[in-house]
């Protein structure tokens, strides 16, 4: 395990809070545990802003959360996701030194939207920075109610630590198309500044390799999945929560990047988007 004092040189580097760092530091080791997983390797596939600022985005938001679909409901259950943590938590400590104490491995299973059963996981870590009261925890999402449109890839994981193994941490993600879709999905249904965040720097980096229509044919069928409307600046305007996307917009990003453009700057480019994906 890394000590306090790199922690406290990459928080004064990228201006951001030490607990911030330290999180994503312990993040990239619980990737590195869940891609030596022999149940979860193949069947959990990782998305999300955290995939995206992980394995695709090397200066990016930092993001505080881990989401996955699972594509064998057989493991979506307590006893076995229980098992499952413990396990991981194990192999991290033999191999690096993070505590994740097994009574704080929490497990939550809920009825999403269309009511299923999804998970969500909260795991408690002591890291470097050693904190003497409550401890930090990482919080893991996990869905077997989504459609995986296109085959998941395996990325290399950004750990930018000096104690990066030495072939590297890799893991099972949606591709690019993929996660453009499904942010632009999840823009129609919730409506939240780290989607709308998300989306602008997913078309920022757009390129020759990337395809569109790979994005509109994940996009649709995640659509028609969920039963919603393909998303349009129409619908989304007219959307109750449009104000609260604005209100929340500093709440939510501003720990996450060291100067956070205004909300205008994204606002004002989601019509560009639109005409360039329908277009």
């Amino acid at each position: 395990m890394i000590d306090r004092k790199e922690i406290m040189d990459f928080s004064r580097d990228i201006r951001l809070s030490a607990n911030i760092v330290e999180k994503d530091y312990v993040i990239g080791w619980l990737l590195a545990g869940i891609s030596n997983h022999p149940n979860l390797s193949k069947s959990w596939i990782f998305k999300g802003g955290t995939c995206l600022k992980k394995c695709y985005f090397e200066t990016y938001r930092f993001s505080e959360d881990l989401d996955f679909t699972i594509v064998n409901s057989t493991l979506l259950n307590k006893d076995s996701l229980l098992k499952a943590f413990k396990d991981i938590a194990y192999w991290i400590y033999d191999a690096i030194g993070i505590q994740i104490p097994e009574e704080k491995i929490k497990i939550y299973p809920y009825k999403n939207p269309r009511g299923k059963t999804s998970i969500q996981c909260r795991i408690y870590y002591r890291g470097p920075m050693q904190p003497g009261g409550d401890l930090p925890r990482i919080k893991i999402d996990l869905a077997d109610d989504e459609i995986v449109v296109f085959n998941p890839i395996n990325r290399d994981v950004y750990h930018p630590y000096s104690d990066k193994p030495f072939n590297g941490i890799h893991i099972q993600s949606y591709c690019y198309e993929e996660l453009f879709a499904e942010k632009m999905r999840a823009l129609i249904e919730r409506l939240r500044p780290r989607d709308l965040y998300d989306i602008f720097y997913l078309f920022q980096n757009i390129s020759p390799n990337h395809s569109k229509d790979m994005i509109n044919k994940a996009l649709l069928k995640k659509c028609e999945y969920k039963n919603i409307s393909k998303p349009t600046m129409n619908i989304i305007e007219n959307k109750l929560e449009r104000n609260e996307l604005e209100t929340e917009w500093v709440n939510m990003l501003s720990h996450q990047v060291p100067e956070l453009p205004p909300f205008e700057h994204f606002w004002e480019k989601l019509p560009d988007i639109f005409n360039w994906l329908y277009q």
